[in-house]
């Protein structure tokens, strides 16, 4: 089982390459803060990325659909996202690392749960916002720099995905994994 994660900053694409990769026969494990938000919100919380359980919540879900995932152990496996990722989103929201979300990065440092390439897709040049993703372009970019230090601290070598089409960079994605 190779295990590979895809992350970035807000609106940089990585949704539709996850769908594609996925319409192409890949096995993908889904993202865990935007369902967070999504349930959350739904309960009439607004802003639940203000509330200092907010991490967990998150850090748990991924948790729960890694343990989950059901695969082949010769198949390859693309991760949206992943405790690193929740690391990074804590310091950006000035949360401080909980003991499960430190347990959990141990777990995945320890166990070696994920390929140490990771796939960092890059922005597009702008943001469109929704109801979970209320950030700027320039908090984006802010958000990008925080999330390559924190994958690198924790000893990931980052492939950058540049902007461009959707079939070359998921072409370039299909390619690094061959």
């Amino acid at each position: 089982m190779r295990r590979f994660i895809i992350t970035r900053a807000p609106g940089a694409g990585k949704t539709a390459i996850l769908r594609q990769l996925e319409l192409d026969g890949f096995s993908v494990v889904e993202e865990a803060a935007t369902d967070v938000i999504a349930a959350a919100q739904a309960r009439g919380t607004l802003q639940p990325w203000t509330h200092p359980s907010f991490i967990d919540l998150v850090a748990t879900l991924q948790r729960d659909r890694q343990i989950r995932a059901s695969y082949q152990p010769d198949e390859v496996q693309f991760h949206d996202r992943c405790a690193v990722c929740t690391a990074a989103l804590a310091v950006y929201l000035g949360h401080p690392f909980s003991p499960f979300l430190a347990g959990e990065l141990e777990r995945v440092k320890k166990e070696a749960i994920y390929q140490t390439r990771v796939f960092f897709i890059r922005n597009l040049g702008f943001i469109k916002p929704t109801e979970a993703r209320r950030i700027s372009f320039e908090e984006t970019l802010r958000f990008e720099k925080i999330h390559e230090h924190t994958y690198r601290n924790f000893g990931f070598e980052l492939v950058s995905v540049e902007p461009a089409s959707l079939v070359e960079r998921v072409s370039m994605i299909q390619a690094a994994i061959a």
